[in-house]
């Protein structure tokens, strides 16, 4: 009997520790409207962070705004706007202006006014 429990604890820890990571399933972007700093990004979720200094704003008419400052002092400040639509739960982004290259971004978690994104990278924002 205890041979058989060890043996199944190690299934059970995964099944807990999947279910606990789902990504979130979005149903439309009225739930990612407005503001929201982005304020550490990272390569994996266990990755140490780097501090960023970026705001993103979602907008009902499918356009998103980067807004950030220029660190090195060239511009006080730098916006760019890109497309954005929600497709099958996750947000589907214009990698860059002009060029209709798109990455997904799946919602991690989303608790409160915070929210993890994984896109390239996984990106911390919590909502102004």
């Amino acid at each position: 009997m205890m041979n058989r429990c060890v043996k199944i604890l190690p299934l059970v820890a995964i099944f807990f520790t999947l279910s606990a990571n789902a990504d979130v399933q979005l149903k439309d972007n009225s739930e990612i409207l407005g503001k929201w700093n982005l304020h550490d990004e990272a390569v994996s979720l266990t990755s140490p962070k780097k501090a960023v200094t970026q705001e993103w704003e979602f907008k009902a008419d499918g356009t998103l705004i980067s807004s950030a400052s220029d660190v090195a002092g060239r511009i006080s400040a730098l916006k760019i706007a890109l497309k954005y639509s929600i497709e099958n739960g996750e947000i589907r982004k214009q990698s860059s202006p002009g060029r209709e290259k798109y990455e997904s971004c799946k919602v991690v978690e989303k608790e409160g006014s915070n929210m993890i994104l994984k896109c390239t990278y996984f990106f911390f924002l919590t909502k102004k």
